[in-house]
């Protein structure tokens, strides 16, 4: 089996080599790597287009900034694997939980495998109240309208049969990714599993992008993408 990594990536100089490097170090399964970047201006372009050349690893470049969605949906139009999961470029998630995310698929048992950083036993770095109850009250509204019993619907950990995700008709260009991609999914006779990831999260300060603006877009796609789409 072969699975397709696809990592968005904007301004991470400071993580994208450690993250590549760990990426490429997994060898559980036969893999390709999908990084793309999304109009860096911190010198992560630079580092990307000076990385040693890897045959199973390709690297993108947008014109303009475009958003995470956007990324992940490049990506997974251009991943040739079984299976494609989703990976940030910050390390806030380790790759080493790659793996356990597979494990569920290749085994037959799901077709859709999100990663949870409110379940497990994994060690979790403590950080923003308020940022962890934001992310609980989004799950709850997403599972309201989707009716699945997620406890994370906003992990980037989420990984896919290529033959369901590529199937997807994805819109959303940026953080809208998340409650977009859960109510389609919800919308059709899939095999959803959930398992608990390790998270090393980041304060703002070391680079956290994700905002309340993005919140509210949340709500909105779990509304619209639920009902309206």
């Amino acid at each position: 089996m072969k699975i397709s990594i696809v990592i968005p990536c904007y301004n991470e100089s400071k993580t994208i080599k450690t993250l590549l490097d760990k990426v490429n170090k997994l060898e559980t399964y036969k893999k390709e790597i999908i990084v793309i970047d999304d109009c860096s201006d911190d010198g992560t372009k630079e580092i990307l287009e000076n990385i040693d050349k890897k045959e199973n690893q390709k690297v993108l470049f947008n014109d303009i900034n475009s958003g995470k969605g956007f990324c992940v949906k490049r990506g997974i139009s251009q991943a040739t694997g079984d299976v494609i999961i989703v990976q940030d470029a910050d390390l806030e998630y380790d790759p080493n939980d790659i793996p356990k995310l597979i494990e569920p698929i290749k085994s037959d048992i799901a077709d859709v495998v999100y990663g949870s950083r409110f379940i497990g036993s994994n060690e979790k770095r403590v950080l923003f109240y308020w940022h962890s109850l934001g992310n609980k009250f989004l799950t709850i509204l997403s599972n309201m309208f989707t009716n699945i019993n997620l406890t994370d619907m906003e992990c980037c950990y989420k990984a896919f049969k290529s033959s369901v995700i590529k199937n997807i008709n994805l819109k959303e260009k940026r953080f809208g990714f998340e409650p977009e991609v859960t109510a389609k999914i919800s919308k059709k006779n899939l095999r959803i599993y959930e398992v608990g990831i390790k998270y090393f999260g980041r304060k703002y300060s070391e680079g956290k992008k994700i905002t309340w603006v993005d919140g509210f877009r949340a709500i909105y796609c779990i509304i619209y993408y639920n009902f309206f789409d």
